[in-house]
């Protein structure tokens, strides 16, 4: 939000001579966070001033309109006499008063303003948009003063324009939206510095009449709990936004559009409730507030044609919905260049629903950011009054004597509070008559029992506060007030966080890192030396993601945790397998050009607990038992630790010396063996075995067991979800459980031999369908204990093997620990190792 200094000086008497530095560090000391502080009063240095067009000369023969000015800036150019200036806007005449930089002056972005001759004729200076001024985007025609404006030529420019402000852009957390106002920041500075607040919600206001001025209907009373509405008839509509107004918000960040849109952006600002403006005359009978149809269709003000949903509330007419409603209009009803009677509207909707119905639409309007962050129900008849004054005082029109006011808002509930509460969660001494008067400066309604609390700090009981509850009542204007925690908040932030002292616990003693850590740092490490790229996704997915990666319906990672309130409605549910995010990854980096990617991620995944019911209702004024603990956990979903990686493209470059190697499946199995190894898993104890698994291709995955037990796949995936998923041909993946996997073993230290090893190569032909695991499986059980190491190197398939025959090649290392071996014990134990695999697998050796 962007708020000028001088707008606040209107509702809080800020010292005069307030440093802006000091400024700062009291929003920031109250929890709000300042991005930048611009000073306008320096964003344009030279001299800035009022100039007044004498004549105007159109020039021709050129690609675009050229005007030739003479313009009087009074004294400001030293010699008194009219300034010549060459400008291309056309949206001013000889009489006109502007804005103009004279040479020397240097606009915002380093533009340095000098004398030249251009299109024939010398031009000294600018005459001056908006946009140059960085007052604004408007760039289509030159700032032109209003009559109202009483400067005359070579007076100073900038406060004429408002450069003579300080503007602060803050950053709002979602807790606090009563702070998206000029109405609740005046508020927060009045408790800093402590100044008198003018409070512009205390305005009177008329109240609801029994005939209202348009008929409307309210039949979602928990979407809509108030809804206030007023006509003006006969409204000026050539009547301008007053220049004040349209700075102000200009200012803010937002466009001037025309005076009703622009009163309501103006009041939403000011007091804080978002407002709309109906056409009265474009609607077509009463209108009706309800929860739209599913299907039903909106052309909203920004000319998308959008489909609702049944969670969506609009305001209806005859014809149909006609507003989303707190989120945006709609453009059958919108204020137009001839509209004359004008129906205001200042509703309270639910923070909830408008918060969902922008996701989905991805709408996050000015009013949708107020209204999912709270806003107070009890403004709108002021916002009304406010509207109308400012409509009729700038734009005629009368305002209807009748007035709809339906109201369903039920009463804050009141919080109990332990008067020593804040003093026991912080810390620090808060003696209740303390934390009575900054509750009660924050709005709140503080009493003891039926009496008010004594103000003795000496009395009975009250210095320490043990004993004493507080009833309190928070103000309409404050729904993030809801429990004790959030009133002691309150109490600390008011009375400052600098109070409280920084303490850090002593670290307890310990080991250094677990061996949970210590396995994922050493997994995460093993994939970065294979050359795998970390990543960090969404853990969010979409409904459909199942169906793309083509799950059995029986499927375990079918069922998903829906999110209550997800940031995207696309992406509801919570991830049962780390593949879609990082396959989505994967395809948002080949958009960007990369072409050869191997990503890897070690994230949790959740699967339901299907049938366990709802958690217990658990508070935060007190640790929960044993019971409701256990009573949670068996609630939320298990969230076991998975790592996933994909690959693409080649594997090694291609380059100078040849052609690149794609990486294949066999790659993505390799990687999960070297995810094992680094995970601590003896390579006996691992398995690989050809499987059939979602969404691999059911002849290049493979399952990798560890004692017998599945901990994960890897191969290639299948052919129809790489189309489904828009990726390159031969793209493979793994993705292990690494929760699954048993405690690292105790491993002892190898014995290293001096002696020399004996290397012999075996090639053994058997069918295909054997795997090339279970035959070194088979070589190692045979080899006997001289067998250091088995590696396969080298498969060959040809016609002279026969149809479904293959040859797999071993390079076998046979070494003793105390002597060298002959060639009769290599022999011997290579011909142990191969009776094995034939004994198992019907191999025998090629060539014999």
């Amino acid at each position: 939000m962007r708020v000028s200094v001088s707008w606040l000086r209107e509702y809080v008497d800020l010292p005069a001579d307030l440093p802006t530095g000091d400024l700062e560090q009291a929003l920031v000391d109250l929890g709000i966070e300042v991005e930048s502080v611009v000073d306008l009063r320096e964003s344009v240095t030279g001299q800035l001033v009022v100039g007044e067009v004498r004549e105007v000369e159109e020039l021709t023969g050129f690609k675009k309109p050229i005007r030739f000015c003479r313009v009087d800036v009074g004294a400001a150019n030293g010699t008194g006499e009219p300034q010549e200036i060459v400008c291309g806007a056309r949206n001013f005449a000889p009489g006109d008063r502007v804005v103009v930089i004279l040479p020397g002056g240097v606009l915002p972005g380093g533009f340095a303003i000098g004398a030249r001759k251009t299109y024939g004729h010398n031009s000294a200076g600018m005459i001056c948009s908006a946009k140059e001024l960085g007052l604004g985007d408007d760039h289509s025609g030159i700032i032109v003063l209003p009559p109202e404006v009483s400067a005359k030529p070579g007076d100073d420019a900038r406060p004429v324009v408002g450069l003579d402000d300080v503007v602060f852009e803050l950053e709002i957390t979602p807790d606090r939206g009563y702070a998206l106002s000029l109405r609740g920041l005046a508020r927060e500075l009045s408790h800093a510095f402590d100044v008198p607040l003018r409070d512009p919600a205390l305005m009177p206001a008329p109240g609801g009449t029994a005939t209202p001025p348009y008929p409307v209907e309210v039949r979602d009373t928990v979407g809509c709990d108030r809804f206030t509405a007023r006509l003006v008839r006969g409204v000026d509509p050539t009547a301008p936004t007053p220049s004040w107004m349209a700075q102000r918000l200009v200012t803010a960040g937002i466009r001037s559009i025309s005076l009703p849109v622009d009163i309501t952006n103006y009041v939403m600002l000011e007091l804080g409730q978002p407002m709309h403006a109906f056409d009265a005359d474009r609607i077509v009978g009463p209108l009706v507030v309800r929860r739209a149809e599913a299907g039903e269709k909106l052309t909203t003000l920004d000319g998308v044609n959008r489909v609702l949903t049944a969670d969506d509330m609009v305001i209806c007419d005859d014809t149909g919905p006609i507003s989303l409603a707190a989120v945006m209009g709609g453009e059958t009803s919108e204020v137009v260049a001839g509209t004359t009677t004008v129906l205001f509207e200042a509703a309270h909707w639910d923070p909830a629903m408008v918060g969902r119905t922008a996701r989905r639409h991805k709408l996050f309007s000015e009013a949708a950011k107020r209204w999912e962050r709270g806003v107070d129900p009890a403004v709108a008849l002021v916002a009304l009054e406010r509207a109308v004054r400012l409509l009729t005082e700038h734009g005629g029109g009368t305002p209807s004597a009748e007035i709809l006011d339906i109201d369903h808002v039920r009463p804050r509930t009141p919080i109990s509070l332990p008067a020593d509460l804040p003093t026991r969660r912080v810390g620090v001494e808060y003696p209740p008559a303390r934390v009575v008067a900054l509750l009660e400066r924050v709005g709140c309604t503080v009493a003891q029992g039926a009496d008010r609390l004594s103000e003795d700090p000496g009395a009975v009981g009250v210095a320490s506060g043990a004993g004493v509850a507080l009833s309190v009542t928070p103000p309409t204007w404050r729904p993030d007030l809801t429990d004790p925690a959030d009133l002691v908040e309150e109490v600390v932030r008011l009375d400052g966080y600098d109070r409280v002292p920084s303490v850090l616990p002593t670290a307890p003693p310990g080991r250094g890192l677990t061996p949970r850590q210590r396995r994922r740092r050493a997994v995460a490490g093993s994939l970065a030396e294979r050359g795998y790229v970390e990543v960090l996704a969404h853990p969010f997915v979409s409904p459909e993601l199942a169906d793309q990666l083509g799950l059995p319906a029986d499927d375990p990672r079918r069922p998903a945790v829906r999110l209550a309130n997800p940031l995207s409605e696309e992406e509801p549910l919570l991830r049962t397998t780390l593949l879609g995010p990082l396959l989505g990854i994967l395809k948002r980096n080949l958009g960007r050009g990369h072409r050869d990617l191997a990503l890897y991620e070690i994230g949790a995944v959740f699967h339901p607990r299907l049938g366990a019911g709802s958690p217990p209702a658990m508070g935060v004024d007190r640790r929960p038992t044993d019971a409701e603990f256990a009573a949670a956990d068996a609630v939320v979903p298990a969230q076991p630790v998975h790592v996933a990686a994909v690959l693409a493209g080649d594997l090694d470059p291609a380059g100078w010396w040849g052609a690149g190697r794609p990486a294949g499946w066999a790659d993505a199995i390799e990687s999960a063996r070297d995810v094992l190894a680094a995970a601590g898993i003896p390579d006996e104890w691992v398995e690989v075995r050809a499987a059939e698994y979602a969404p691999w291709h059911p002849g290049r995955c493979a399952e990798l067991r560890v004692d017998g037990a599945v901990v994960g796949h890897a191969g290639e995936l299948h052919p129809t979800v790489v189309a489904a998923l828009e990726l390159p041909r031969r793209t493979c993946a793994l993705e292990l459980d690494l929760d699954a996997l048993p405690s690292t073993p105790v491993t002892p230290a190898p014995t290293v031999s001096g002696f020399p090893p004996a290397l012999i190569d075996v090639a053994l032909v058997l069918d295909d369908s054997v795997p090339a695991e279970q035959v070194r499986r088979a070589l190692e059980a045979g080899a006997g204990e001289l067998l250091e190491d088995v590696r396969l190197f080298d498969v060959y398939a040809g016609a002279q093997l026969g149809a479904g025959r293959r040859s797999l090649a071993y390079k076998l290392t046979f070494r003793a620990p105390d002597r060298t071996l002959t060639v009769e014990e290599a022999l011997a134990a290579r011909d142990a190792a191969v009776a094995v695999a034939a004994e198992r697998f019907g191999a025998t050796l090629r060539g014999a």
